[in-house]
């Protein structure tokens, strides 16, 4: 009873994964971001095989997803910090478009509640009191939704990281069962 309940919840998680996944692929794509695609493919395909692990008994699917969500995890962590700028990374640098392009993350210039990005032609308010116009209109900035993203994402996986763990526990003890029967 306790596999079915593990396995059951595996699978969930793993779906969830997957639709985030997808929906930050979707947006990594509408952004260049190149080393995001890349990752984000191979975590589609990990995870894919590790609900295949799931369903079809294979504990050896599911051990290599538990290794790829620890690289997941990590993955995301490195993001957190990147659009934080933490640890010397700076969200300016061209690290997740690989230095092939200049272009950022897309919610940068489409994030919610942005009304008008046009710079004024002198980016200087008023001649008077100089204050600096760097980004105009926006209800919250896009590096927030960055790492809101890679958040969801390191919860989903240390959950599903959980139950992968408890779903190996199980096929090796109903193993175990099947051999001194």
């Amino acid at each position: 009873m306790g596999c079915c309940s593990g396995r059951s919840m595996l699978m969930f998680f793993c779906a969830l994964q997957l639709i985030t996944a997808v929906e930050r692929q979707v947006f990594d794509f509408l952004g260049y971001q190149w080393a995001p695609i890349l990752v984000n493919f191979l975590h589609v395909i990990v995870v894919i095989l590790g609900l295949f692990g799931t369903v079809q008994y294979k504990p050896r699917y599911v051990v290599l997803y538990i290794v790829w969500t620890v690289f997941w995890v990590t993955w995301n962590v490195f993001i957190c910090c990147l659009y934080l700028d933490l640890g010397g990374l700076s969200k300016d640098s061209d690290y997740l478009s690989l230095g092939l392009s200049s272009y950022r993350s897309w919610w940068k210039d489409n994030g919610p509640g942005c009304e008008n990005r046009n710079l004024p032609t002198t980016r200087w308010q008023h001649l008077e009191s100089p204050a600096l116009v760097s980004e105009l209109g926006c209800v919250l900035e896009y590096q927030y939704i960055e790492v809101m993203h890679s958040a969801l994402q390191l919860s989903i996986s240390a959950l599903g990281f959980v139950f992968a763990c408890y779903v190996v526990n199980i096929f090796n003890e109903e193993e175990d069962t099947y051999l001194y029967k």
